[in-house]
């Protein structure tokens, strides 16, 4: 993937993580340029596959592209920043993120979105912004 491709990416997702919302600046590693559709299901290197994410949630993610939904167990879809607005799926309570669709929810399960380390951190950085 070359330098103009990357740097697309990160501009468009404003250096924030796609799924999550973190700042890349607020984490130690580097964001990720993942395939939202993965090379080995066939996804193309191309802007409309790529997402920035974040470390944890693209190692969470892996070449997933869907889940069960931890409410009715059917099989579903990840959510796809490219193609889904990110409000209409989910919404910050406190620090932990909530799914509100199907899509939603299991992202928010297969990605581990709210597992402790991450709340914490979500948590800090909240404070953080709220105190200036």
């Amino acid at each position: 993937m070359d330098e103009t491709t990357r740097s697309a990416v990160r501009a468009r997702a404003n250096g924030r993580c796609e799924y999550c919302l973190l700042r890349e600046d607020d984490d130690v590693y580097t964001f990720h340029i993942e395939h939202i559709i993965a090379k080995k299901h066939r996804g193309e290197t191309v802007l409309e596959n790529l997402a920035l994410a974040c470390h944890q949630c693209n190692l969470h993610k892996g070449t997933d592209l869907t889940g069960r939904d931890p409410v009715d167990d059917k099989v579903t879809e990840l959510f796809n920043p490219r193609e889904q607005n990110w409000p209409e799926h989910f919404r910050f309570v406190g620090a932990r993120i909530e799914g509100l669709t199907n899509a939603g929810r299991t992202t928010v399960y297969v990605l581990d979105i709210n597992e402790d380390d991450r709340l914490e951190l979500r948590e800090l950085l909240r404070l953080r912004d709220a105190n200036g």
